[in-house]
């Protein structure tokens, strides 16, 4: 039997649209085996900057030259859910051709998951089916994804284009004060959310809530960011409010300072900043309005 090759280019932009639609190929001809050459065009990247809740930013980048992606899976499901090809690559395991991938595929329907994340060592991500993936480690990552339907009925071969869209929210902390000498960690604790998500629809697969922890590289006398990427329950055009609690931990994981932050507005695929004093002793909470404070005010939230 002739293999079947599937070629995936990933082009990386920076864009205000999503591509849902689902894709269905079919080829007519009598041999029933096909060379498939997959294209993922574009990644579809919806950012409301805090200072501009309006714009947006389209450019074309390809996969080895945008740094935040690091790896990518993509897998095959026949109709009856089986998985019947698999892979991931590294970028840098993968000096070049990163985002080319072949796959041997009998005559058939499948679909088709593409994902597209950022990755550190260590990470363990785990894709189970097309409504299961998770990472099992205590950081998520940043995540696109496109899951679509492919059917091959013949040996011509299939030229297909898709485009992958980031599914997670982001929350970046910034500190106004500087880090002082014996901070070890910085402890995020989500209410809601979760690590785990259906790769389909985007969405969470439980509001469970998680906590993650940061090791800031900032020197001592300078403030610090930490940044992460919750999976939400919310749709895409849907805000969700998530109680957050922010813990400075010194070299011994003991708490130095607590901060707890209410009702902080996420939605998918766009940025919640909160800003504040983080090395000051006492427990802080701030109550904002989701509209002014997120969507359309120029400010991060203070607390």
């Amino acid at each position: 039997m002739k293999k079947l090759f599937f070629l995936a280019a990933i082009l990386l932009s920076t864009v205000a649209c999503n591509s849902d639609s689902e894709l269905t190929t079919l080829v007519e001809n009598n041999e029933g085996y096909a060379p498939v050459t997959v294209h993922v065009s574009n990644f579809s990247i919806t950012t409301e900057e805090m200072s501009s809740p309006e714009s947006t930013r389209r450019a074309a980048v390809d996969p080895a030259n945008y740094s935040p992606v690091g790896a990518m899976t993509l897998a095959f499901y026949d109709a009856d859910g089986t998985e019947v090809y698999k892979t991931t690559q590294l970028k840098s395991a993968t000096p070049s051709g990163f985002g080319t991938f072949t796959a041997n595929l009998q005559v058939g329907t499948y679909t088709m998951v593409a994902l597209g994340y950022a990755y550190s060592d260590g990470d363990v991500f785990t894709l189970t089916s097309p409504t299961v993936a998770t990472f099992t480690t205590e950081r998520p990552r940043e995540m696109f994804s496109k899951v679509q339907s492919v059917t091959v009925t013949s040996s011509s071969p299939l030229d297909l284009s898709v485009t992958l869209n980031r599914i997670c929210s982001r929350l970046t902390i910034k500190s106004t004060d500087n880090r002082p000498a014996g901070i070890g960690s910085i402890r995020t604790t989500y209410a809601k959310g979760d690590k785990a998500f259906n790769p389909t629809t985007g969405l969470a697969l439980s509001d469970a809530g998680f906590t993650l922890t940061n090791s800031p590289s900032t020197d001592v006398g300078k403030v610090i960011t930490v940044s992460s990427y919750p999976f939400l329950t919310s749709a895409d055009d849907e805000e969700e409010e998530i109680d957050i609690t922010i813990e400075v931990l010194d070299d011994n994981n003991v708490v130095l300072f607590t901060h707890t932050i209410e009702n902080v507005p996420f939605k998918r695929n766009r940025k919640t900043t909160l800003q504040g004093n983080l090395f000051t002793a006492g427990t802080s909470s701030a109550a904002f309005q989701l509209e002014t404070s997120w969507l359309t005010d120029p400010d991060p939230i203070d607390f």
